[in-house]
């Protein structure tokens, strides 16, 4: 089997070590031979790039290794660039949750105007990337998982229509991780779903085993009582996400007859999550004061002692999904997955423009999305208005107008009225004036 080249883009991401074991853990479906970290923040990225060079001169010496901060040596020869990029790092984010909460309004990482916010940041960052592959590596695929996926998706779509980019997202995969538990399953590969809307923003409408057999009345049952906590699961180390994956049970009231994915819980239930935060210590501090210390404490020690052996670095579950998403394009395997991709008429009676996220066949040509047919009205006029908000924002950004971006925010579900959004507007463009074009 052919060895392929990877540079993981966001090298000094504390996503990235993990996602380093999860490769290790595939290299006999996916053997790599070479393995590069780039990211434009060299000190930051030197801490998890040493820490994984001694990771694999012990658990794979074969693989030529390399951290930079040099885009053409990072691009050159390589067949994917798996992109986690953060444009303005933690610090932003903080910023995208709590000056909406300052407001009564939603603060969250992908949501409502913090969304809005750090998708304008985003852009410009995953666009600059997929210039360096182009420019350096020009039959490489990019798996793109930056974040809010759905601002970026639509980016993409316009500004670089031709470029070899899957847009994808973890979040379902996780959702579907938890529904194979539930149904006491070893794994999510065992079930087939047809699942649509955007990114963050979807339901699922039938689950089947390979058998055919419908898996759906046991999950909606569960579902209606406990949301998406399996039985057999502990209380969830952090109180934030064992919230949310509760509160599905609400979400999942409005329509029995499909499974919600849990973002939902921030356009229908705004109130509620305003109610039940805290707006100076928000799920940005959580991590800040949690993953990060923990994964750089782990490479630090890693370094000091030079030996990975004993490390209590986390396999990175989701990593797994990207190995498929990259075996499936270099080896043609036509795995069904859910990527974001453009609708053209996959769902019939909705915009054909739109980035939706849909079951897609997976080849060397890239995804074949699957029909889903119409849709009922609920979920079109909810993914209607949302899918405006996502290209408003990409307009903004293209024709630096400060009138589309404020038109996106009062137009989000999250926002009551656009008084508040103007007032949000404002501030958010005032911390990011550094990264966003200037808007006129």
């Amino acid at each position: 089997m052919k060895q392929f080249s990877v540079v993981i883009a966001g090298g000094g991401s504390t996503f990235t070590p993990g996602i380093v074991m999860m490769l290790l853990d595939n290299l006999e479906r996916f053997p790599i031979r070479t393995l590069k970290f780039y990211d434009n923040d060299g000190a930051r990225q030197e801490v998890i790039g040493e820490a994984c060079k001694i990771l694999l001169r012990e658990r794979a010496p074969q693989i030529e290794f390399c951290y930079t901060t040099d885009p053409q040596i990072a691009f050159s020869d390589v067949d994917f660039v798996m992109a986690h990029i953060r444009v303005g790092k933690y610090p932003m984010r903080e910023l995208d949750e709590k000056i909406p909460l300052k407001y009564g309004v939603v603060g969250q990482e992908t949501c409502g105007p913090g969304g809005i916010a750090y998708g304008m940041r985003s852009i410009g960052g995953v666009l600059e990337l997929v210039d360096y592959m182009e420019r350096y590596s020009p039959d490489a695929w990019m798996l793109n998982y930056s974040n809010p996926a759905a601002i970026v998706a639509e980016a993409t779509r316009r500004l670089c229509p031709n470029a070899r980019i899957l847009n994808i997202c973890d979040m379902p995969i996780g959702i579907e991780g938890r529904m194979a538990q539930i149904l006491g399953l070893e794994s999510r590969k065992e079930m087939e779903v047809s699942y649509y809307g955007l990114n963050h923003f979807g339901w699922w409408r039938a689950i089947r085993d390979h058998q055919g057999n419908d898996l759906m009345p046991r999950l909606r049952a569960h579902v209606a009582e406990h949301g998406y906590i399996p039985m057999t699961e502990a209380a969830h180390h952090e109180a934030s996400w064992c919230e949310t994956f509760g509160k599905a049970r609400d979400i999942y009231a409005l329509d029995p007859e499909t499974l919600p994915n849990t973002y939902l819980k921030y356009y229908l239930f705004p109130d509620e999550v305003v109610e039940h935060s805290d707006p100076h210590y928000t799920r940005a501090n959580e991590v800040i004061d949690g993953r990060e210390k923990q994964v750089f404490g782990q490479c630090r020690q890693i370094i000091e002692r030079g030996s990975a052996q004993d490390a209590e670095l986390e396999v990175d579950e989701h990593a797994s999904y990207i190995v498929d998403l990259a075996r499936a394009i270099a080896l043609n395997t036509k795995e069904r997955m859910l990527l974001i991709v453009p609708n053209k008429g996959a769902i019939h009676n909705f915009d054909p423009d739109a980035m939706v996220e849909i079951p897609c066949l997976v080849g060397s040509g890239g995804p074949e999305p699957l029909q889903i047919g119409d849709i009922p009205n609920f979920q079109k006029g909810m993914m209607g208005q949302q899918v405006a908000v996502e290209k408003l924002v990409v307009d903004a950004w293209i024709e630096g107008s400060y009138q589309k971006l404020w038109q996106a925010v009062s137009l989000s579900k999250t926002v009551p009225s656009a008084t508040v959004a103007k007032c949000i507007v404002d501030e958010l463009q005032q911390v990011n004036r550094d990264y966003w074009p200037e808007l006129n």
